[in-house]
């Protein structure tokens, strides 16, 4: 849900002959997948935008990293392709949330509180445990450590939507969890254009885009032995 490029540090895991990374992401990826089945769902019974929201973000960081493990052994345009496809999805995600928010905000429906609360401390597992499963990769080199802190990042928004939900019952409104979709959903927009921006760069440059990992230090991401 966060702007933090996970599909930099993913694609960095393409130059790693470490088997170890590799069922790593795979495990991590099934998590998200399994996470967006039953956050969404749940998010649709409890009439919920911030849940339908944060399953959206999970089923996201699934396809990043499937599609990274589709094109390992890929070229950077390859590479680059993936990245503008899972850019288009996130942009899609994020208007459909904002219509979402809108409906939900004509409709007065009011969320289940409860049930947001129980599925969020679902979610808070499931993310603590792909956090824990990256967190032994984190210092490997820049990309790695970026989608270790995607993972850390995650946590706090599962505590956004359990505040959101307390939100619902002090107030009795929906306004603290269409608040919170909304949030969600610019923060889909923005990584949209970020990341779209810097996959047409690599598309039509075949130049790895450097990562800055917010301390000052830039790296290409995951491409360096690659060749167009």
């Amino acid at each position: 849900m966060t702007d933090c490029s996970c599909q930099d540090t993913a694609t960095a895991c393409a130059s790693s002959n470490e088997r170890g990374l590799r069922r790593v992401l795979w495990v991590v990826m099934g998590l998200n997948a399994m996470l967006f089945v039953g956050e969404f769902s749940v998010g649709v019974w409890a009439h919920s935008s911030a849940l339908m929201a944060d399953s959206l973000d999970a089923l996201g960081d699934a396809g990043i990293y499937l599609l990274t493990l589709v094109v390992m052994a890929g070229s950077i345009r390859q590479r680059a392709g993936a990245s503008l496809l899972k850019g288009a999805l996130q942009g899609a995600f994020g208007l459909f949330v904002i219509i979402e928010v809108v409906r939900r905000a004509i409709s007065g429906e009011v969320p289940n509180a409860g049930l947001m609360t129980v599925m969020s401390l679902v979610a808070l597992t499931v993310n603590v445990t792909a956090f824990a499963l990256l967190t032994r990769f984190r210092n490997e080199d820049l990309n790695l450590r970026s989608v270790w802190l995607c993972s850390r990042n995650d946590l706090a928004n599962n505590v956004g939507v359990l505040a959101a939900a307390g939100l619902v019952v002090w107030t009795g409104t929906r306004w603290p969890d269409l608040a919170v979709g909304l949030l969600v959903a610019t923060l889909f927009l923005q990584t949209s254009f970020t990341v779209l921006r810097a996959a047409w760069r690599e598309w039509t440059t075949g130049i790895p885009t450097p990562m800055d990992d917010g301390h000052g230090h830039t790296a290409a991401i995951g491409h360096a032995e690659q060749k167009p």
